[in-house]
């Protein structure tokens, strides 16, 4: 039998200069989010059409010259025109003012209301998740307690209490508002404390606090971005609802809630009065909703190729 040497056999389909290169880029687990985020043409439309509504409220009082507060009742009910492009309401008020100085509000509200429900229902659920047991079982029984109030009686108390406005509308909407937040957190949390680096944190010495802020919640940040993304239109509407029905915001102070209810009133006579903060309210929804789609889709470890 003749004797095997390397000379004798020939490598197929690699060489030298390649054998070291890697297949994959290696990007990390937010920039493959990104990556996948932009091949989501709706996800990204959505994110343009935010960032101009968005860019609206901030310059948009500004580029008319008619302050929204301004009234002037010989242009009482005006439809759109050249000076006044939304056209005007029964005080004979800028409705394209009007508009933006609204959406700061509601957007604002959104805003605020979702972060605070965030911080909330992060260190309430983290908690709760993490000692789990008896601390476990008392913490949430009282979010269930909570989660079973009809959050209108709670406006309407808030209402009679502190008044009207945005501070206790804000108040009014996150007293109830942080438990959902608090149960998905805790789920997370109970699923991740069994982890291998939980467990060698705690092995190390470190605190529950910090195991808590720096190890469990970070490890959910994906989850709460979305959460966040859909909670922001929910506030929005919650405002919008609150508005119309008058528990809002008051006047001379306006959102886009406030705006639909005066619309209402005169909708068979002057629809662009109501047409105009209804499909803002509803663009902005639809827009935050699609976005939430996407961010789900790109952050979810599972679908990553």
């Amino acid at each position: 039998m003749s004797e095997l040497n390397k000379d004798m056999f020939e490598i197929v389909g690699c060489n030298d200069q390649d054998s070291e290169t890697i297949v994959r880029p290696n990007i990390t687990y937010w920039q493959d989010a990104w990556r996948r985020l932009k091949q989501n043409k709706v996800a990204i439309f959505s994110m343009i059409l935010l960032g101009i509504i968005v860019f609206m409220c901030i310059i948009g009082p500004y580029i008319t010259k008619h302050p929204y507060t301004e009234q002037n009742m010989a242009n009482v009910n005006l439809e759109p025109n050249s000076e006044y492009w939304f056209g005007t309401d029964n005080l004979g008020r800028d409705l394209f003012s009007r508009l933006w100085i609204g959406g700061r509000v509601s957007i604002a509200i959104g805003i605020v209301g979702t972060i605070i429900e965030v911080v909330v229902g992060c260190l309430y659920g983290g908690i709760s998740g993490y000692f789990g047991g008896k601390i476990d079982n008392v913490m949430m029984r009282i979010v269930e307690v909570l989660m079973s109030i009809p959050y209108m009686i709670v406006v309407i108390v808030i209402a009679i209490v502190l008044g009207k406005g945005i501070v206790p509308l804000l108040i009014a909407l996150c007293i109830t508002g942080w438990t959902g937040m608090a149960r998905m957190v805790r789920g997370q949390v109970m699923q991740l404390k069994q982890s291998e680096y939980v467990l060698a944190a705690q092995a190390l010495g470190a605190s529950s606090r910090r195991i808590i802020l720096r190890h469990l919640i970070p490890n959910t940040i994906g989850i709460i971005i979305v959460y966040m993304t859909f909670d922001i239109p929910g506030f929005i509407f919650a405002e919008a609802f609150l508005s119309f029905v008058g528990l809002g915001i008051q006047p001379p102070n306006t959102s886009w809630g406030a705006m639909c209810s005066f619309g209402q009133a005169v909708m068979d006579f002057y629809p662009h009065e109501l047409l105009f903060p209804a499909i803002t309210i509803c663009l902005t929804m639809l827009a935050f909703n699609l976005l939430g789609d996407g961010l789900r889709d790109a952050l979810d470890p599972k679908l990553r190729q």
